[in-house]
């Protein structure tokens, strides 16, 4: 790989590479190793000040909102390719910064990049940003501006792939960016603003700062931004909804998530159960769409446990650079020790460990957890309450259809969902009651980029990807027309 991924000097700021305002670094380190794999400059205000400025600049002077429809597709077009051929330097580059098994990089961090400015493009060729209504001699003009200036923020987990949901929409309704990657992962996002940057894009529309939660609260706050699109925990959404409430600005809030996955009495367990199993492993189950609270009919209970508990201990733990490798490393040193006070907590609360619970024996080095299967699970225990961000599945018994919507229904998240059954007609008329943004039947999973992603209650507010994503950057504004003249 480059080394020039990994150790970057500036940051990207009105169509250049600028200098940063501090001569402070911030070390990268790899989750695999513990050592430092690269670096980047520390933001300080100044520079998310430089970045809201060309941004500002860029929306009320520069040629991006005014541009036509075609333009503006041809140019996220040109993105989508060239963002397509980076795939492997994304994947790579993810892999070192936050542990991403190489095994997944192309679902998880390349896989809704490309197609998803592809969507965007598509779609800006036939959206209406203006309609005519006529009600008698009455007519209005309704039309659909750019929001402003949008202050995007994005986790650790799927770095580039949460910006490109923001950016593609964003930037589809002619809105302008300051893209905050995150200090745990903020080397991959670079790649996007080459991209963009290749693709023809003008000076300021995009802006890239990494950078900690100090400046991340001075970029929500400040003046000359519009909106703030958010994807991380339900905490930091509440507080940037607090914040941006001074100044009635508007927010979108992809936040945390306590799924669960609903196995029906005539689901095959001996397919189902590892499935399931295997998907609450996916990016080492940091991921907040996650089904990890796994509802199973008392009657077959133990059965599921037992298929649950070999297939987690069938997973490929280990490198990341390893193609073999299933579950990397936790991101951080205090995201393993979070994983692993929550596994203690259910413990203590009477849970069972069925499989997993410590640490592999194989990787001394490294923020390893293993796979971990927890039975004997009551949904009112905080490991079934609270989003631990790790291998961890709890399993929960149920007895009948109505008592598993129940339990589904019982949390303060409704980010997603899965229903498993050889029924698909009862599958549906489970996931209609369930309270959640999204649900898979049979693992039909959302998201992709023509279904909207977002979740109910504590989940967040708004939506991303689908014609609900480029709506979200927009905002309404009517106009009322001279009568039409009678005809002579």
């Amino acid at each position: 790989m480059d080394e020039r991924l990994l150790h970057r000097h500036e940051f990207f700021v009105g169509g250049a590479w600028a200098k940063p305002a501090s001569s402070e670094r911030l070390g990268v380190i790899s989750p695999s190793t513990e050592e430092v794999i690269g670096e980047v400059p520390v933001a300080m205000t100044d520079d998310i000040d430089r970045a809201v400025e060309a941004a500002r600049s860029a929306f009320e002077e520069g040629p991006w909102p005014r541009m036509g429809q075609e333009a503006r597709a041809d140019l996220l077009g040109r993105a989508a390719a060239i963002l397509r051929e980076r795939a492997q330097d994304i994947a790579e580059v993810t892999t070192e910064e936050m542990g991403c098994a190489m095994s997944q990089s192309p679902r998880a961090q390349t896989g809704l990049v490309a197609p998803v400015f592809d969507y965007y493009a598509t779609l800006l060729r036939t959206f209406e940003f203006e309609r005519e209504v006529v009600d008698g001699e009455r007519r209005g003009l309704v039309t659909s501006e750019p929001v402003g200036v949008v202050a995007a923020i994005v986790p650790w987990n799927a770095p580039v792939t949460l910006a490109a949901w923001k950016a593609a929409p964003a930037l589809a309704a002619g809105c302008t960016m300051v893209l905050k990657p995150p200090p745990e992962a903020p080397l991959s996002n670079f790649i996007l603003a080459e991209a963009l940057e290749a693709a023809g894009i003008p000076p300021g529309v995009i802006n890239v700062v990494p950078g900690d939660r100090e400046v991340g609260e001075h970029l929500v706050t400040h003046r000359g931004t519009d909106k703030v699109a958010f994807t991380g925990s339900t905490a930091a959404g509440k507080r940037i909804m607090a914040l941006c409430a001074d100044q009635m600005k508007r927010v979108s809030l992809e936040l945390g998530g306590k799924s669960a996955a609903i196995l029906l009495d005539d689901a095959d367990l001996s397919v189902v159960v590892p499935t399931v199993v295997g998907a609450g492993m996916h990016l080492s189950g940091q991921v907040c769409g996650a089904h990890t609270r796994v509802l199973v009919p008392r009657s077959r209970y133990e059965e599921a446990i037992e298929a649950a508990a070999a297939a987690a201990s069938a997973i490929s733990v280990g490198d990341p650079h390893d193609p073999a490798t299933v579950v990397g490393p936790l991101v951080a040193e205090r995201q393993r020790a979070r994983v692993e006070g929550y596994i203690a907590l259910a413990v203590e609360a009477g849970a069972r460990v069925a499989a997993g619970g410590g640490r592999p024996d194989h990787l001394p080095k490294g923020w390893y957890v293993e796979p971990t299967i927890l039975a004997d699970v009551d949904n009112s225990m905080r490991v079934a309450r609270e989003e631990i961000f790790g291998p961890v599945l709890c399993f929960i018994p149920y007895d009948d259809d109505d008592d598993a919507i129940r339990i589904a229904n019982d949390s303060s998240y409704g980010l997603s969902g899965g229903v498993w059954t050889d029924d698909p007609v009862r599958g549906l008329g489970i996931a209609k009651r369930m309270r959640t943004g999204s649900v898979a039947i049979n693992g039909t999973y959302p998201p992709f980029p023509l279904v909207p992603f977002g979740g109910f209650k504590e989940s967040g507010m708004g939506r991303e990807l689908g014609p609900e994503g480029l709506q979200s950057f927009l905002e309404i504004r009517s106009i009322g027309l001279p009568p039409l003249l009678a005809s002579a």
